[in-house]
């Protein structure tokens, strides 16, 4: 066992590299200001709170296959590889709005995986997991709780729904028009007895294979209104949390009490690190406006220059963490918005969610890492590109 232990801290450095990176900031900090009372103001724990509930929330639905079951809808009614590819992209888009960018693709990316298997189609996959990707990216974009970047900015910023829209919704809306002209562009053929390739119902994908891997218990109630009312309720009571209609403490224990009685073992599938990822980089930043000449420099640094600063900083520390970052430094919270957003494309690191369709594919088809990286820079690259180019004309 202890020869395994630097094996597994390896891994996991690897695994959690933002997270170690949020830790080893943050007490770095830690010696030039020495923790005190104002510590405890560092944190947003209305965001925090919210990414929690969330998470809790979109685990529910995993658990119950909601989501596989409305894949499994509408790939019947596809009949070309065109449609299927259309199919798949356009519920990656539109799911990452509610369900966020990394859970679209923890259960869309095996699906299509599977899929593409099972029709015979292994050639055509590569460029179709590219372009699920970008569009759970850049869907996630259109919604304040579509990835977490959004929920942290929206919630600390004081942004008004009108506000937070002319910063998102024309380069969303762009970006689903670039992702269905390169789909539709694309070779068609025929697709036969699709239904065949379509997988189990019920069968676990993604988030509720992981809760079932760490020991699930409870049995799965079916996918019925029943059973999905819970966790809707839940949901609305979240989205009254980030309209600020409610107070996010009565909602934070009411989530968490009825997680509880429904099935506590979801608890398993919350991403710890995340959350505590957000709170090292609370506590480094918080530390880093308490130092006068640094705050000064980052400011006069970073003001006036959001865009090409979040764009910039996401390909290297990715967008989450640019985010917690620029934002302790300017007060134009709507550009850097779409900055962190846009800066979603472009490296693999540039948003962690990528991050997930890649160790899918290459758990898939390990030799072809180089081909999908290729691809993948390549097809981010001109996204990134044309969309930039959007920004620098509207602003």
């Amino acid at each position: 066992m202890g020869k395994n232990l630097p094996v597994r801290l390896k891994q996991f450095i690897r695994k959690e590299t933002v997270f170690c990176a949020s830790l080893i900031l943050a007490l770095l900090s830690v010696l030039a200001v020495r923790p005190d009372e104002a510590y405890l103001n560092y944190p947003d724990y209305r965001t925090m709170s919210l990414l929690f509930c969330l998470m809790l929330i979109t685990a529910g639905f995993q658990w119950l296959g909601a989501f596989e079951k409305l894949g499994h809808y509408l790939l019947k009614r596809a009949g070309s590889l065109r449609s299927l590819s259309v199919t798949l992209v356009l519920l990656c888009f539109f799911c990452s709005m509610i369900i966020t960018n990394d859970v679209t693709l923890i259960t869309f990316v095996p699906f299509t995986l599977l899929i593409f298997r099972m029709i015979g189609k292994q050639e055509k996959v590569i460029t179709l997991v590219v372009m699920e990707t970008i569009a759970a990216n850049l869907g996630s974009m259109a919604t304040p709780i579509g990835n977490p970047q959004n929920l942290y900015l929206f919630s600390a910023s004081g942004l008004s729904m009108e506000q937070f829209a002319m910063a998102v919704l024309p380069y969303a809306g762009l970006s689903l028009l670039l992702l269905l002209a390169v789909l539709l562009l694309q070779h068609n053929e025929p697709v036969r007895e699709i239904e065949t390739a379509v997988p189990e119902t019920g069968k676990e994908t993604g988030a509720s294979q992981r809760v079932e891997e760490k020991g699930q218990a409870a049995a799965k109630p079916g996918l019925s209104l029943p059973a999905l009312l819970p966790f809707l309720c839940l949901l609305i009571l979240c989205l009254l949390v980030v309209f600020r209609i409610v107070p996010y403490v009565p909602v934070l224990i009411c989530v968490a009490a009825a997680v509880l009685v429904i099935n506590k073992r979801l608890f398993l599938s919350v991403d710890y690190c995340l959350l505590l990822t957000f709170l090292f980089f609370f506590i480094f930043i918080g530390n880093l406006k308490r130092i006068p000449a640094l705050d000064d420099l980052l400011f006069s640094v970073i003001q006036g220059n959001e865009l090409w600063g979040g764009i910039l900083a996401s390909q290297v520390i990715s967008n989450v963490p640019a985010a917690i970052l620029l934002s302790g430094f300017t007060e134009n919270v709507s550009v850097l918005i779409t900055a962190v957003n846009l800066g979603g494309l472009g490296t693999l690191i540039a948003s962690l969610a990528s991050l997930i369709s890649f160790k899918f594919y290459a758990a898939e088809y390990p030799g072809r890492k180089g081909c999908f990286l290729k691809i993948f820079t390549l097809w981010n690259g001109i996204f990134l590109l044309i969309l930039t180019g959007e920004a620098l004309l509207l602003a």
